[in-house]
């Protein structure tokens, strides 16, 4: 009998929705008296098949799609517009879906979990005399800085644009290591807008009756400590419940055959093979291709490569498929690496990266693909991109000791369709390298791997960590 339901309420993208759903699955698995309600917001991009939540037959998960406008959704292009003009105009939408649930049915709602970009959705929590919890779907030290920023802001006055283009370093209490300036995301350097936006998130973090986040504590024991070391820091309950990953990923894409790239992958030996993804919204202009199509080639690696269109400039659309990767490539690049090499378009990541040929992976560092790299025990070579990404590599790089760096304060300016630094094909080549030669640093993926299985077995952290989530919401 269904004694209890929770709403969920996801950012759409490929990093909200999908762990958002697989959260969702396991605490049905966990709590066989909860029901869950998972409400889509649509856009009008077609999604990816990675966003696609995987069909379920279990009667206590359903799906209900919210519908957009076509004016809504050019308030995807930053955080500021994000928030306040996309996920406000689905408010309305969300009060009478969940006002709905409520009166159609006599089991009670415990909570909203809210994406870390959806909190103006604890309006409506508030309005139905129901708690909040946040999903904040990236990694503790993040948290933690976004946190530690507001309240110096609110505190001291203190205005972290002015470290924009410095070469200061910040101390923050969810890292161990100093943090260069240049490390910072994007967002939180920008005058118009950004910065405040993240500085209103936190304030409403602290609204909230807990903050789920998709870590575990083996990984950032450091940063999970701190949210409890600080006595006056006024955080909510912290719960590290990761890594949660979809591993059973099902291929919906037409345009690439998986089957293909792993039959390719089965001829190749094992841990040979440098696997170069950069996720959902990863491209780069024809310059910056060819600088990576020199160094793999001058590497020697063996190499899977998914290489992807860019969007119109000055747009925010998703990279698509090239037609003809000859377009794009060097002269010859194709014919000369056949033997050891593959370029493909999308790629099945999590398929890939759990073959036995894959040794290394060359990646924007997007926190559930540095998840998935742990899980299947493969190092990373750090290339972030764009958002939290650079945070993410400092940690696997720095603070961890887990990954080797390609360029680890490289950043691109989404909204103008591509990127302005260029990474020389040496960097390139030399961080190919190191990420197949470094044995110290495969043997810690190794052990990280290992723990991140115990974190989520019976009696492990995240285990732990679950139960305790499931009764802060039964109390």
């Amino acid at each position: 009998m269904i004694t209890s339901q929770l709403v969920f309420i996801p950012a759409p993208g490929a990093g909200h929705l999908p762990p958002t759903v697989e959260l969702a699955k396991l605490l049905l698995h966990r709590h066989q008296h909860l029901s869950v309600t998972i409400l889509i917001m649509i856009t009008v991009e077609p999604k990816h098949t990675t966003e696609t939540p995987n069909p379920t037959h279990d009667p206590r998960l359903r799906f209900i799609d919210i519908p957009c406008h076509e004016e809504s959704t050019n308030n995807l292009n930053t955080p500021k517009t994000f928030v306040t003009g996309f996920i406000q105009d689905q408010k309305p939408h969300v009060r009478n879906i969940v006002r709905g649930l409520i009166t159609s049915s006599s089991v009670p709602l415990v909570g909203l979990v809210v994406d870390m970009f959806c909190v103006p959705m604890i309006d409506l929590a508030n309005e139905f005399g129901a708690p909040t919890y946040i999903y904040f779907t990236s990694n503790a030290g993040v948290l933690g800085l976004i946190l530690h920023l507001q309240a110096k802001h609110d505190e001291e006055d203190y205005d972290v644009t002015k470290l924009k283009d410095s070469e200061l370093e910040l101390s923050v209490p969810s890292y161990v290591n100093p943090i260069p300036a240049k490390v910072l995301p994007t967002e939180l350097l920008d005058k118009e807008g950004g910065s405040e936006t993240f500085m209103d998130l936190a304030r409403r973090f602290r609204e909230s009756k807990g903050i789920i986040i998709n870590t575990f504590k083996e990984l950032e024991s450091h940063g999970v400590d701190s949210f409890s070391s600080c006595s006056k820091a006024n955080i909510p309950p912290v719960f590290p419940v990761g890594p949660i990953l979809n591993l059973k990923q099902k291929n919906n894409n037409k345009t690439n055959d998986t089957d293909e790239i792993l039959r390719w992958l089965n001829e190749q030996p094992e841990s040979s093979v440098v696997f170069l993804c950069f996720g959902s919204m990863g491209c780069f202009d024809q310059e910056q291709v060819e600088e990576i199509a020199v160094a793999v080639e001058r590497s020697g690696q063996r190499f899977l490569w998914s290489l992807r269109r860019p969007p119109p400039k000055e747009t925010m659309g998703h990279p698509k498929e090239y037609e003809d990767l000859e377009e794009v490539l060097p002269e010859g690049f194709l014919h000369r690496t056949s033997n050891v090499g593959k370029v493909i378009g999308w790629a099945p990541q999590m398929a890939v990266l759990s073959h036995p040929s894959v040794g290394g992976f060359v990646s924007h560092c997007g926190w559930n693909s540095i998840l998935e790299s742990i899980w299947c025990g493969v190092p990373v070579a750090a290339w972030p991109i764009y958002a939290e990404q650079q945070m993410n590599a400092f940690e696997l790089v720095v603070e961890l000791g887990m990954a080797a760096e390609i360029r680890m304060d490289y950043r691109t300016n989404m909204r103008a369709g591509g990127s302005q630094m260029i990474v020389t094909a040496e960097e390139i080549e030399n961080g190919i390298r190191r990420l197949m030669s470094d044995g110290e640093m495969r043997n810690k993926v190794k052990e990280m791997k290992e723990k991140s299985r115990l974190a989520i077995s019976e009696g492990g952290s995240s285990y732990i960590s679950i139960q305790r989530f499931i009764h802060h919401v039964m109390l």
